[in-house]
């Protein structure tokens, strides 16, 4: 017995390695090869292009707290808060959590199952049985009592389990990614609804400073009326215009109101509680450091949890095929059983029983086929979505860079286009003073001027956002090797 063990061990440790028949796993290649550099924003542009004459990285690398490089104190906080408060990123958090618990629960499987139980029962003689010989009662009645260990073990002889545990890793890994994708898309959205609010600020700064003008226009020509050099229609004119004004300046509250309610909600607080109070908005977009197209795999999360996920569907098909082998269960059991209490745990009492059973499916009408097919689509499913979330995260990244670029450019046309316009307003209104034209011809300035005003800053909100949706598009702080280490099994592959 004692120079079998040894080789039992041995034997039962050969089939536990088994065999493995998911397909060796390797990171699906790319639609088209990766270019060697960005198309939509060259070092020959950083010239005409806003903040980038100094985009030379000292790093290459966008630090995780990326929102620091717009320099904003109150953004920041607010920043920090959606880490804090957040209940879509708790929610996110939870769900990476459930799936490193399934990890656990398949990685169990690996391991024998250990039970314990304790039994004691009473019997007694049935009174309606007679013996022949004696005319007595039948059926002796007593006492048993027992305490047994019992012990199973499922082998994973074809990989099933194994393999298992390593889809489920790969999932949780992609749950991790999720997280921090989830968690990238609130501060970029943050950080674009915090840049409108205050694009809504500069508005309504401007429309202030607007109605001012109006007012004092307003009093010039009801002067001018009154010594006769002015119409009644031109006092209506400058009248209506002023009221049109002030309701564009009412109205810029709505959309102010919404942006301030939209941020409450991504840092964990009630709308009703909340406020932020009005500032001008700070035009001064930051160079982004951009690396090469190369690391764009390594630095979206999106990305990272698109590969993890045809990792474990490659593994699942190995689950499929695993299926089409008979499972080997190993049993046993040792104890104790005896009549009486008091011997129940005396040498004399010790039972002990072992025993291994083998079992297969013969037929099931094509069951098993199907599921390794399905398995095989589900892989190929994921492959195409891996390759379409490369493909688009290259477009979001180029679209930024252009509407980085050209919005710069654009914006120094538009601050000509709105000197000239104050130059004509200048000229329009000291020609009006001195009679020489008409009150519509001030008015047509003065609309011409305020609309390039409010184009400019527009202008100005946009490079803002497209900044943000830039550092979002190319990963924000964030890659790949801030995944947590594969799961064990997923190495045995």
């Amino acid at each position: 017995m004692s120079a079998s063990r040894p080789l039992f061990v041995a034997l039962a440790a050969i089939l536990a390695a088994g065999c493995n028949f998911a397909p060796k796993y390797t990171r699906p290649s790319t639609p088209s090869p990766t270019p060697a550099a960005w198309k939509e924003l060259t070092p020959a542009d950083y010239a005409s292009t806003d903040g980038w004459k100094q985009a030379q990285p000292r790093d290459g690398v966008i630090r995780g707290s990326w929102w620091e490089m717009f320099d904003d104190p109150l953004l920041n906080e607010l920043e920090r808060q959606v880490d804090a408060a957040n209940q879509t990123l708790a929610q996110a958090f939870a769900s990476h959590r459930a799936a490193e618990a399934v990890v656990a629960q398949y990685r169990s499987q690996l391991f024998p199952t250990l039970a314990a139980s304790a039994s004691a029962t009473r019997s007694g003689p049935s009174g309606s049985s007679q013996t022949a010989a004696t005319g007595g009662a039948g059926g002796i009645g007593g006492s048993q009592y027992q305490a047994l260990l019992n012990a199973s073990w499922e082998l994973d002889l074809w990989g099933s389990v194994r393999n298992s545990v390593a889809a489920y890793g790969d999932e949780a890994q992609a749950t991790a990614a999720d997280l921090e994708n989830t968690r990238l898309l609130l501060h970029a959205q943050l950080g674009v609804d915090y840049f409108q609010l205050r694009g809504q600020d500069a508005q309504r700064q401007l429309l202030d400073a607007t109605v001012v003008a109006y007012r004092k226009t307003l009093e010039l020509t009801q002067v001018k009326h009154e010594y006769g050099t002015a119409s009644d229609y031109d006092v209506v004119q400058a009248q209506t215009q002023l009221e049109q004004t002030i309701a564009q300046d009412i109205d810029l509250g709505i959309s102010r109101a919404q942006y301030e309610h939209a941020i409450a909600v991504l840092v964990g607080r009630a709308a009703s509680g909340f406020s932020i109070r009005l500032a001008p908005l700070q035009a001064n977009p930051p160079a982004v450091p951009l690396g090469v197209p190369s690391q764009l795999l390594e630095r979206r999360p999106d990305i990272a949890a698109g590969e993890r996920r045809v990792a474990e569907f490659n593994a699942q098909i190995g689950v499929a095929k695993a299926a089409y082998f008979p499972t080997l269960t190993l049993s046993g059991d040792v104890g104790f059983s005896s009549n009486a209490l008091s011997t129940l745990f005396s040498l004399p009492s010790r039972i002990w029983a072992f025993g291994a059973s083998l079992a297969g499916t013969l037929f099931d009408g094509g069951k098993r086929q199907a599921q390794v097919e399905q398995a095989l689509a589900n892989y190929e499913y994921d492959v195409a979505g891996y390759r379409q979330t490369v493909l688009t995260a290259f477009q979001q990244v180029e679209d930024y860079l252009a509407s980085v670029r050209i919005l710069s450019q654009e914006r120094r046309q538009q601050d000509a286009a709105v000197a000239s316009a104050q130059k004509a307003l200048a000229l329009e209104m000291d020609r009006y003073r001195l009679g020489v034209d008409p009150y519509l011809n001030v008015i047509t300035a003065q609309t011409i001027l305020l609309s390039n005003q409010r184009t400019a800053l527009t202008l100005r909100m946009e490079q803002m956002t497209a900044t943000v949706q830039l550092i979002e598009a190319l990963g924000g702080g964030w890659d790949a090797s801030r995944l947590a280490v594969k799961v064990r099994a997923s190495s045995q592959r």
